[in-house]
Parts: C-alpha cells; structure tokens; sequence
C-alpha cells in the first residue's frame, strides 16, 4: 500500500460567458460553467480534472459529501476510493448532479495515482496510445448561417478532419439547411446531428429523422431528454438513421436502460459524468457485449488518453473549434494535430498532462473558497 495519503479535495467554479447565447428549445445556455478539482497528496503531488457543471452545485457536493471519504487515504487506489465514497451517501451520489461531482473526483484521482508512478495515465491504465478518429464540432453558435457553416467544415477538411458534427440550430428548416451545406462541402465525410435534446414526442423526433435521410446523417443524437428509454426505443424504430444517446446521463442505470430497451446504435458515454475512469471499463464491456457502439461525449483530453489505456482506440474523440465557445477549458491546452480524420497522440505527461491554465482562468469569472488556484 502507498504511504502518501490524500490531505485535501477542492473545487473551484469556472464561469466562461457567451457571446452569443444558445438557445436549445426552452434550455437557454449563456455561458459554459465549470467545476476544477485539485486533489491534493501529502508528498506535494496533485491531481486535476474538470467538468460542467451545467449549473449545479457540484463544487458544493464535492466540499461537503465527497471529499471527507478521500482526505486520509493512499492514493494508489481511486477504485476503491470512488466505492467508497459512493457507497457513503447512496441518494446523492448514485445519480445526477451527485454522480457528476464523484465522477469528476474520480478522474481526478486517477490523475493523481498515475503521476505518483511517474507514468502517463495511459501507461498506468496498461495501455498504448495509438491515432484515434477524431470529430469537429462545428456550426456554432447554432445561428451561424450555412455558409458560415460549410466555411467552419471546409477549413477542417482541408486541415484533415473528416468528422464533422453539427447542433440543432433555431428552427428545424435552418437546421437542414446548415446540414445540407455542410454535406456539401465534405460529400464524403462523416456528419452528426446533435437535437440537444429538444424533442418530447416520439412522433415529432420521427418526422425530424426521416428529414435527416436526405444528407446521410451519421447519427441522430441527443434526441429527448434522458428518463424514458422506451421513447427512444420507439424513435429508433421510427427512422432509418443511426440512433446515439446517453450524453450527461450521470446515473447508477446508465447504460442498462438504453441497451435493455434496445433504444440506441451509439451509446454515448462520458468519465465526468457516468462514473469516472473507475466505471468506464465495466461500462464499455456492457456496451460491446451487446454488440452496440459508442463514442465518448467531449472531454477529449481525458477521453484519448483514457480510452486509449483501456484498449479502445477506435473511439471517435470530439473536439470544439477554439474560440467558439462550445468548450472553453480545452482551448489553451493542448490541440490535436490531424490527418487524414485521425488525430496523434496528445503530449504524454505524468497523469492526464496539463489540465490547468491559470493565466486563461485567471480572465474569468471564478470561485474558488477554498484556494484551489492560490499557488497555481
């Protein structure tokens, strides 16, 4: 067992404003929040991850219910630690914004374990990096025109991207008009569409995704909000498109319910919010087992790394354009370099690499009670 034990958990709020704020049916999104965790070791090791916290309390959970289950224990093993601390508070932690704010801690202290050995947390996971696909996700804000749009996909394809993935923009007719201009500036390219879960019946997600056929749409994502598998079974038995699904569904049932309902051909999959790195490897074998696909949802400087550790370099890793808003936190770390649709390895470091600019933070709004960038 380790003799260097972890001596404190902290968060801090992130909050990066929006331009232009995005409007996905009533869900109005007018800055991107985050929650950095920083976990601390009594050798002056420290491990970092972040999430969204789609506004909620996560550094509060985090202060209050998870950290005193990790504060005196060996860093060696976040396994049993994430166990542990789930297993403390069964109706907060095992769904929603409790389950995120574990996960979060989770990675974080994987981040942490491996840089206590010194290795990449793709060599402490047992795993080789390898190019993996990779997705640009493009058309934002979702009021960009179709030809903003199909400039957005025409510069990525010239850069080597061969992914593409577009939101739902304002109205359904701007939506496959952004949709056709992006077929048409990569005929021979892969491209997503993503409802952002703004559908609530069956029928009208089915109308929708029959409309979609017509640029073969790789997958129609995100289509209703999450809680009833038995919708999407039906919206999937409705289109001829590829169905996805399972984007910050943080829950103990996640993926059971979308693969017993035989609801989805993707699965999406995320560590900040499913469980961490601790549950991703029993996550993904139920997935494959059922001969079911997945992709993760975001975080690509965890998710290469991580999946790439597991074994699983196939996975098609997202990416936002820098500057457009859609992920902030990634856009002064490290960017993928791309060829022919595949990006390299990112930079191996100890751990997950750098995960921190203080000085982009230091441009935002930020709280942070606790010190988390004090001597950063």
């Amino acid at each position: 067992m380790s003799a260097d034990r972890i001596v404190s958990v902290r968060a801090a709020t992130i909050k990066h404003e929006l331009e232009t704020p995005i409007h996905f049916g009533s869900w109005v999104i007018g800055h991107r929040e985050f929650a950095l965790i920083r976990i601390d070791a009594e050798s002056g090791l420290r491990g970092f991850a972040y999430c969204l916290t789609r506004d909620g309390p996560v550094a509060e959970i985090v202060h209050r219910t998870v950290a005193p289950a990790y504060v005196g224990q060996p860093v060696d093993d976040p396994r049993q630690l994430f166990y542990d601390a789930l297993w403390t508070n069964h109706a907060v932690h095992a769904a929603g914004i409790g389950m995120r704010a574990l996960s979060i801690v989770d990675v974080a202290a994987w981040d942490l374990a491996a840089r206590a050995t010194d290795q990449s947390i793709t060599a402490y996971l047992g795993g080789e990096r390898h190019p993996m696909p990779v997705a640009g996700i493009v058309g934002n804000p979702p009021e960009l025109s179709p030809e903003e749009t199909a400039a957005q996909v025409t510069d990525l394809w010239d850069k080597g991207w061969r992914r593409f993935k577009l939101a739902i923009a304002p109205t359904l007719d701007l939506s496959m008009e952004r949709m056709r201009a992006a077929r048409g500036a990569a005929p021979d390219g892969w491209i997503g569409f993503d409802a952002n879960m703004v559908f609530r019946s069956a029928q009208d997600a089915i109308d929708f995704g029959k409309r979609l056929e017509e640029v073969d749409v790789g997958w129609f994502e995100d289509i209703v909000p999450p809680g009833d598998a038995q919708l999407v079974a039906d919206i999937r038995a409705g289109v001829n498109v590829p169905v996805a699904m399972g984007d910050e569904q943080g829950g103990s049932y996640h993926p059971q319910a979308l693969l017993e309902f035989d609801a989805v051909d993707v699965v999406r999959v995320d560590a900040t919010t499913n469980g961490g790195i601790t549950r991703l490897p029993e996550i993904l074998k139920a997935i494959t087992a059922r001969g079911v696909s997945f992709a993760p949802h975001m975080f690509p400087h965890i998710h290469s790394q991580v999946l790439s550790g597991l074994g699983y370099t196939d996975a098609p890793i997202e990416w936002g354009i820098p500057g457009t808003g859609v992920h902030p936190m990634d856009d002064c770390i490290a960017q993928p370099v791309v060829s022919d649709g595949l990006m390299e390895p990112l930079p191996e470091g100890p751990g997950l690499g750098t995960m921190v600019t203080p000085e982009w933070i230091a441009t935002q709004g930020v709280i942070d009670p606790t010190g988390v960038l004090d001597d950063l």
